[in-house]
């Protein structure tokens, strides 16, 4: 125990210094809680790394990692030269943030809040790492980093302002409230994804002549299985880091989040699973995983605000609308190797109306009482949904006029692999390949 006298001299302690040394000791508590969400979130990165990968054909494997890595590397200095400016600099307006560029000072003011940078960055990345996903196996990587820079510095940024950096989503009609990012990052992130998926067009071969899809599946149901549980556990920064604090009355909703976001993830999995077996008479390992995935995506906006029996419906309904999402994508013919649109873009649509409905603790929605949430949530989803499509397709379309959106069908064959990063991710298999070709010549040499 430490003798009050190494820290006071005499013994006493003024009211004032005792101020002091709690301030102190809450705001280290707060930072320290807020920085280590921020690594949990980080590591969701990792997660859709392994998803990506284990989703798409193994001649792609490394094309997809190395987008995924570089959406933390390009989304970084994106972040840190333009976003963090656009989304919470001190001098901006009702639209948009200003200040702060290159977190510089601002009017004499130097820049302090490095937690709020690190942890509202690792948020950025991951709305641009949802798109990895939607364009996998066809798109140019340079179109693909020259998108991962556009989003993070400026197109994610600005809808942050509006919705957490006091702008005019945070005060339309009462007040859109989205605890933990379900339109600020889910739905920018699956609508730019679905934006791209269009533009770009379909794998050759994923649908036929007749327009039915093609099964293309990916390679690794273990990298899949990995990566969904990275991703959950990641949420649990996600979600409960966006109380942005553990004292003052926050660990109350910082314990309500693990919670509901846990159950809803639960919930999802067991809806996916059900509706597949009935629908296909299968149990499906993929679709479940993606069923936690969406279930996780719906209550990202509400955590903090719902009930526990509220979780369940949530997830339920998210894992349904996942399900009907995805279906509707292969009626329009529109290839989206990891669902990304339908877990992310139309969940998470939900996820804003399931907290207009459900909330009750902190920020009311329907069940108390309380009508104008819902609404105010449902303008500002399809303000958000509008601005990304008025910025993203016009940059897809760019990209595809001058030609250097997609690989050529030469590549897209071979696969990205071997055709743009030094070879195949498993030697394994052109180890095999040749193999096999050197015992089809001693076959061929024995028959003549």
């Amino acid at each position: 125990m430490v003798d009050i006298e190494t820290l006071i001299p005499g013994g006493r302690l003024d009211g004032s210094v005792l101020v002091d040394i709690l301030s102190d000791h809450k705001g280290a508590l707060d930072n320290m809680f807020v920085l280590f969400s921020g690594y949990l979130v980080f590591l969701m990165q990792c997660g859709f790394a392994m998803l990506t990968a284990g989703s798409v054909r193994t001649k792609n494997t490394k094309n997809v990692l190395l987008k995924n890595l570089l959406d933390a590397c390009v989304g970084a200095l994106a972040y840190y030269l333009f976003g963090w400016a656009f989304a919470y600099g001190p001098g901006g307006n009702a639209f948009i943030g200003i200040g702060n560029f290159a977190l510089s000072s601002y009017k004499g003011e130097p820049f302090t809040d490095f937690t709020g940078f690190f942890f509202q960055w690792a948020f950025a990345a991951t709305a641009a790492t949802i798109v990895s996903g939607s364009v996998a196996e066809r798109t140019s990587f340079y179109a693909y980093i020259g998108y991962a820079f556009f989003l993070t510095s400026f197109v994610y940024p600005v809808v942050s302002h509006w919705v957490w950096g006091g702008g005019f989503l945070s005060t339309i009609i009462g007040g859109m409230v989205d605890f933990a990012g379900c339109s600020v990052v889910h739905m920018v992130g699956g609508i730019a994804g679905l934006a791209g998926a269009a533009i770009v067009g379909p794998r050759m071969g994923r649908f036929g002549d007749d327009g039915k899809p093609n099964p293309m599946p990916g390679h690794s149901a273990t990298l899949c299985t990995l990566g969904t549980f990275l991703l959950w556990f990641g949420w649990y920064g996600f979600n409960p880091g966006s109380a942005l604090g553990v004292t003052g009355g926050a660990f109350n909703q910082v314990q309500r989040c693990a919670v509901t976001t846990t159950i809803a993830g639960a919930t999802g999995g067991i809806v996916t699973l059900i509706i597949k077996k009935a629908l296909d008479h299968t149990f499906d390992l993929l679709a479940v995983l993606n069923g936690v995935l969406a279930g996780l995506v719906a209550i990202t906006a509400s955590c903090a605000f719902v009930d526990a029996w509220a979780a369940v419906i949530i997830g339920a309904v998210g894992a349904v609308v996942y399900i009907l999402a995805a279906m509707l994508l292969l009626k329009l013919k529109i290839d989206d190797p990891l669902e990304a649109f339908p877990i992310h873009g139309a969940t998470g649509f939900w996820g804003c109306i399931a907290g207009g409905i459900f909330n009750r603790h902190g920020s009311e929605g329907l069940v108390a009482g309380n009508g104008q949430l819902l609404l105010a949530n449902f303008v500002g989803c399809l303000i958000i949904t509008a601005w990304v499509l008025a910025l993203i397709v016009p940059f897809f379309m760019a990209m595809k006029i001058a030609g250097i959106l997609r690989v050529s069908p030469e590549v897209e064959a071979d696969g990205n692999d071997v055709s743009k990063h030094g070879g195949p991710a498993y030697p394994v298999d052109a180890i095999t390949k040749a193999e096999q070709e050197a015992a089809d010549e001693i076959a061929a040499v024995q028959d003549v």
